[in-house]
This record gives structure tokens, C-alpha cells and sequence, in this order.
């Protein structure tokens, strides 16, 4: 993952470990719930697979390249790879991507209660949901990339996964090792599987200390940036600027936020929970008992590329069914 990647799986689509998706085969039970993934989870050949065939594609395609000026369909299909993981680039993409593949399930006869979306997906979600125009996502998450990648050059910090604690575990190991060195939580993304992001010296010092210490594993994870910390706080606050000249309206659907895992209908605090999502931990496992427990979620389908948010479906409710795209489009 290169450099320019600024947050990669790790801010967007961070889930290590989290890849498996189970319930292929199960049917689908109502209520339903489309999941969207996020940076992390581009691949060359995405556009052709899930998004590029017939006029919905086509013209989705045209509509973002017009907005932005940029040609997103050779890089979807041809890469290369290194190009197509540049966070400028990729959140453009994977948004594509995500709602494009949505449309087509929705062609397809599914009509999901819910939408929720892992950091960037959280756009996608909004657009299906009624909330945003795709024009005007676009737009943002390209913007919000370029913050993102210019912060990987400006502000020092990385990221790690955390296998196998619990967070107040965790919580504890890094308040008596990191002491005032800045290491925070970033995703809450599955029972005993979480990211943390801060300065590089801490985030360092925790990795070290949570492999000593036998209770969990911790990996590093390839990105120059940390994301989801309060290290982000000049770029949220840049983003508020470009985010304040577009309309949010009230979703048509049940949409859950990443900031509280929660149920959140009011446009005004779905655009302030936009700008707080970049410099607070993404909680992702809440959101998703939220859409089982709260609102009777029985279907988790994952509209975008891999199987990320499936696997990490599984390991929260796992007497839910959980499909991927493909499974669908076939």
C-alpha cells in the first residue's frame, strides 16, 4: 500500500481479519440492511464486476468523471493498483462503486430498511438513503480524500490492529504504557478486534506492549496518517468548510451513524457527525447490533467490493444471514 494511500483499510475499511463472509447461501429473511464498505477494499476489475454493466452504471460513471473532471473507469478496470489505492482517487471510486452496486440489487427487487457504511461508505449509505445527491458525494468524499492524503504528509502518526483484547483491556494496557504519548481507539469494527491510531512513537510503544503482554496481537497496520484520532481535528474542521455548502436532507430510510453507532434521522447532526467521523473512532460493531437488536435487521448485505463488512458481520451476529454483492449479481 503506498504511501498516498492515507488511511487505506486502516481509516476506511480497517477489518483485519475481518474478510470471511458466511451465509452465501442462506436465503434472504426481512428485514434488510445494506452495508457499504469503505477505503480498503478497492480492487482492480470492481467496476466490471459490480457496477459497470448496463445504463445505471453508465451513466452514474459519466455523471462522476463530468463532476470531476477526472477519467474513474480505466483505473477501476485496469489499475494500476498502486494508482487506484491513492485516497484522492480511491474514495471517488469505491463510492462509484458502492452505490452503483446498490441500484443494481434495488433493479433487483430488495428493498433494505437499513443503510450504514463503514467511514467513506457512510456517503454511499446516505445517497441511497435519500439524504445526499450523489453529485454532491462525489464531490465530498473526492475533497475529503485530498485532506486525508495532504494530512499523511502534514501530521505523523500510524495505525495498528488489535487482535484478541477487549477494549477496556486494551484501554488499560495503553493508559499504564503510553502514558501522555498519544494512542487512541479508532474502529470498533468486531468483538476483540480493534483499531488504534496516534502519534507514531505511541502507537509503536503499543504494539510492543500488547504482544508482550499475550493477551492480543497487534499489526501495523500500512498507512502514514492517524486516522480517526483527534491528531485529524484540522481536517475535519477544513472539511466542516466544504461540507457546510451542501444539503443534507432527512433519509427516507433508517440510516446509523459511525460516531454513536446509532439511529440518526436529523440532517443537521448527520452533517456534524460527517466532520466528527474523521477525528473520532469509527463504531462500527454498535452500529451493526444497532441495526439487529434495534431495528430487527435479519439480512446484512454487503453492497461494494470484498467481503470485509460480511466477515466482520459474522463474528457480531452470527444467527444473522450475511451476503456479499456478488453473490446477488451473479
Amino acid at each position: 500500500m503506498d504511501r498516498s494511500n492515507a488511511g487505506g483499510a486502516a481509516a476506511d475499511g480497517a477489518a483485519a481479519g475481518g474478510a470471511a463472509a458466511g451465509g452465501a447461501a442462506d436465503p434472504i429473511v426481512d428485514p434488510v440492511a445494506f452495508m457499504f464498505p469503505g477505503q480498503g477494499s478497492q480492487r482492480v476489475g470492481m467496476w466490471k464486476e459490480l457496477g459497470g454493466q448496463g445504463t445505471t452504471g453508465r451513466r452514474r460513471l459519466a455523471e462522476a468523471e463530468d463532476r470531476l473532471g477526472l477519467a474513474l473507469g480505466p483505473v477501476m478496470d485496469h489499475g494500476p493498483i498502486g494508482e487506484l489505492t491513492q485516497t484522492q482517487l480511491a474514495q471517488p471510486c469505491l463510492l462509484l462503486v458502492d452505490v452503483v452496486c446498490a441500484e443494481r440489487l434495488l433493479g433487483r427487487g430488495l428493498q433494505p430498511a437499513v443503510y450504514f457504511g463503514h467511514s467513506l461508505g457512510e456517503y454511499a449509505a446516505l445517497v441511497l438513503a435519500g439524504a445526499l445527491r450523489f453529485a454532491d458525494a462525489i464531490e465530498l468524499v473526492r475533497t475529503r480524500g485530498l485532506l486525508m492524503a495532504r494530512a499523511a504528509e502534514e501530521i505523523p502518526g500510524g495505525m495498528a490492529a488489535v487482535l484478541g483484547m477487549d477494549r477496556q483491556g486494551l484501554e488499560l494496557l495503553l493508559a499504564e504504557v503510553c502514558g501522555d504519548a498519544l494512542v487512541e481507539i479508532a474502529n470498533i469494527n468486531a468483538p476483540r478486534q480493534v483499531v488504534i491510531s496516534g502519534a507514531t512513537g505511541a502507537v509503536a510503544l503499543a504494539v510492543d506492549a500488547v504482544n508482550a503482554s499475550r493477551r492480543g496481537r497487534a499489526v501495523p497496520l500500512a498507512v502514514s496518517a492517524p486516522f480517526h484520532s483527534s491528531l485529524m481535528a484540522p481536517v475535519a474542521e477544513a472539511f466542516r468548510v466544504h461540507l457546510g455548502a451542501v444539503e443534507i436532507r432527512a433519509p427516507h430510510r433508517t440510516f446509523i451513524d459511525n460516531v454513536t453507532g446509532s439511529v440518526e434521522q436529523d440532517p443537521e447532526r448527520i452533517g456534524a457527525k460527517l466532520v466528527e467521523q474523521i477525528c473520532r473512532p469509527v463504531l462500527w460493531e454498535q452500529g451493526v447490533r444497532t441495526a439487529h437488536a434495534q431495528e430487527g435487521v435479519c439480512t446484512f448485505v454487503e453492497c461494494g467490493p470484498g467481503r470485509v463488512l460480511t466477515g466482520l458481520a459474522r463474528r457480531i451476529v452470527p444467527d444473522a444471514t450475511r451476503l456479499g454483492a456478488g453473490d446477488l449479481l451473479r
